[in-house]
């Protein structure tokens, strides 16, 4: 039987977040107790990439590295700055480690590159690299957060291959999994991806990662500022997540048709 494996998604971790991130946020204090949560309940954490290498080897038949029994894997999208102030010194205190989406267009110091609107205060490339050398992968996450599946070739191509090229030059390693933002993709996208190089790519839909979604469509559980901790311990059980999660799914389909019709219609929608 495959593994099913809960996959966090977080933002901004601060104690006042912007306006624009407060939903998606949580309080350091709150993340503090869900990752003591994790370690009562047994869980190790692990990067994207393991998770994604441990599948694509099992699916080859080739022994897959190991992962711990209980794997659970904490992803954080957009790159603010509380991941250094807030989220690196939580999870050295935890023993736990993690994998960071970063937009490239948004850093604090991206200068001639910046691109989009950052929707609270960034990390830096310098901070960016203290966070890779202490053992967070980084991954890509566009260069200026676009609604991926909504832009034409040309513009689809600069997004992924500006950020991963940054991302790449800047940190000097390779950049093995992307997130999509807002978690939108399609079957076009995910090629764009493929051909890319990156092994694995998180889509959102609010359930258990599973290695029959496919390396480019795996699944992510959204942590926001209104989990309550009971919650927390359920969904990463893989329990309850239809009650949990009926407005988002709901609100997921909706916005599915609403990006075909656009994409049909020409109208870029970002």
């Amino acid at each position: 039987m495959t593994a099913r494996i809960p996959v966090l998604m977080y933002h901004s971790v601060c104690a006042r977040p912007t306006p624009e991130t407060a939903g998606l946020s949580v309080h350091p204090a709150v993340f503090d107790e869900q990752l003591a949560v994790l370690g009562d309940l047994g869980f190790t954490a692990v990067t994207m990439a393991d998770l994604v290498e441990h599948w694509r080897r099992q699916a080859t038949g080739a022994a897959p590295p190991p992962l711990p029994e209980r794997t659970v894997v904490l992803t954080f999208d957009d790159g603010y700055a509380d991941f250094h102030e807030t989220v690196l010194p939580l999870l050295d205190r935890h023993r736990s480690t993690g994998t960071l989406y970063v937009t490239t267009g948004w850093l604090a110091d991206a200068g001639p590159q910046r691109a989009g609107r950052a929707l609270a205060p960034m990390l830096s490339w310098g901070q960016l690299a203290e966070v890779a050398g202490q053992g967070v992968e980084i991954g890509g996450h566009s260069h200026s957060h676009a609604q991926l599946d909504q832009l034409p070739e040309r513009l689809l191509f600069d997004e992924l291959t500006i950020n991963q090229f940054l991302l790449e030059d800047r940190l000097q390693r390779r950049v093995a999994t992307f997130g999509y933002p807002f978690g939108y993709s399609d079957s076009r996208v995910r090629r764009a991806v493929r051909a890319c190089g990156y092994r694995g790519a998180c889509a959102v839909t609010n359930t258990l990662a599973d290695r029959r979604q496919g390396p480019y469509a795996l699944a992510r559980l959204t942590i926001r500022r209104s989990t309550a901790l009971a919650d927390f311990c359920t969904l990463v059980e893989g329990q309850s997540l239809t009650r949990l999660y009926a407005r988002d799914r709901l609100l997921t389909r909706g916005y599915a048709a609403v990006r075909r019709a656009r994409r049909l219609l020409g109208s870029p929608g970002y």
